[in-house]
């Protein structure tokens, strides 16, 4: 008898897929640790169906309209619906009421692209290593708009582990990072509680001494975010200058999107091996991998997704509306990337 999990294997609450049927959505999961996009959807009020699409360490996720953009390793895809293809050819791409086919490969160099999200102007990420807000270009390998006021220099060093931004009507106006440093790697003198919130529209840091914050969003006029190392859901309003604490959560939370009355959280569990999570408040816990759904009403959880086996770290959650059953055409071939320094050495440094 073979007893070894399958690859993906989860359980979750009964009344999940009956959850997901109601709201009529699609889940989009990055896991960079697996490598993998999965969405997750309601077969009936009983069962779910996740299916999984390989991408190099995918980090955030952004889908708006027939659009969907993954930060990969090196790269940002941006993939588009194909409702022809899909329709046309139904015997080798499956049964899918969406079909994503490459659009744009935007060539970023191992930048450690974090948060992306689609806005006004463009697509805008969250670039960890150059510590700034980028748009997608078609030129450069990263176009830099906004650094944060303590940052005075354009260099690859990780400085502050800028990681979450929040976009208000189309602009980016809140992220999150793990310190205020402007020396190579700084921020991991005090990576348990040093984490910060800045608003990009005042340039000023409005929240600190924060426990690894990501994943800020704006939902009915305040500001939601996850505290990682504690495990939390916190909120504030917009001009509070403080903030409470919604939900105690049993994982690493990072990754959160908002549809109808619910949220959903993803969740890690924390590498043993790593001496980044080693310490943080919560590494004591049990905790798991996966997703929990909370009902703002309420504030409280009422269902959970969890991997037994194959996804350890989650990094982005977001929604397809009104989908059940998307895929992706994956690409064939690998192509060589160049390195990021060959477009970012010309581009001045913008200290706004």
């Amino acid at each position: 008898m073979n007893n070894q999990l399958s690859p993906l294997s989860c359980v979750y609450s009964p009344n999940l897929p009956e959850l997901l049927n109601y709201t009529n959505c699609t889940l989009i999961i990055s896991t960079y640790q697996a490598g993998k996009i999965i969405f997750v959807s309601a077969i009936d009020t009983h069962n779910l169906i996740q299916l999984s699409f390989g991408f190099h360490r995918p980090m955030g996720v952004a889908a708006t309209g027939d659009k969907l953009a993954v930060a990969t390793r090196d790269t940002v895809e941006v993939l588009v619906d194909s409702p022809e293809l899909s329709s046309a050819d139904s015997k080798r791409f499956g049964m899918h009421d969406r079909l994503y086919v490459p659009q744009t490969t935007y060539f970023s160099g191992e930048v450690n692209m974090h948060d992306i999200a689609w806005g006004d102007d463009g697509l805008w990420g969250v670039n960890t290593l150059f510590s700034c807000l980028v748009l997608a270009n078609n030129t450069l390998s990263f176009e830099p708009k906004w650094f944060p006021s303590f940052i005075t220099d354009s260099v690859g060093e990780d400085r502050c582990h800028i990681n979450g931004l929040a976009l208000e009507e189309g602009k980016p106006r809140y992220v999150t990072a793990l310190g205020e440093s402007n020396i190579e790697k700084g921020w991991r003198r005090d990576k348990v509680s040093g984490g910060i919130l800045i608003d990009v529209e005042k340039d000023e840091i409005v929240l600190q001494n924060l426990p690894m914050p990501h994943s800020p969003r704006i939902y009915d006029d305040a500001l939601y975010f996850l505290l990682s190392a504690t495990g939390e859901l916190a909120r504030t309003t917009l001009d509070a200058g403080s903030f409470e604490i919604i939900a105690q959560l049993p994982g690493f939370a990072r990754g959160m999107a908002r549809y109808q009355n619910y949220l959903f959280v993803g969740l890690s569990r924390l590498r043993k091996s790593s001496p980044t999570f080693a310490d943080l408040p919560i590494a004591q816990r049990s905790l798991f991998s996966g997703f929990v759904v909370l009902d703002l009403q309420s504030e409280s959880i009422v269902a959970t997704f969890k991997y037994e086996h194959g996804c350890e770290e989650i990094y982005d959650i977001q929604i397809i509306p009104a989908v059940h059953r998307p895929g992706i055409l994956e690409k064939e071939k690998e192509t060589k990337r160049p390195n990021h320094l060959e477009a970012y050495q010309e581009y001045p440094f913008l200290n706004t």
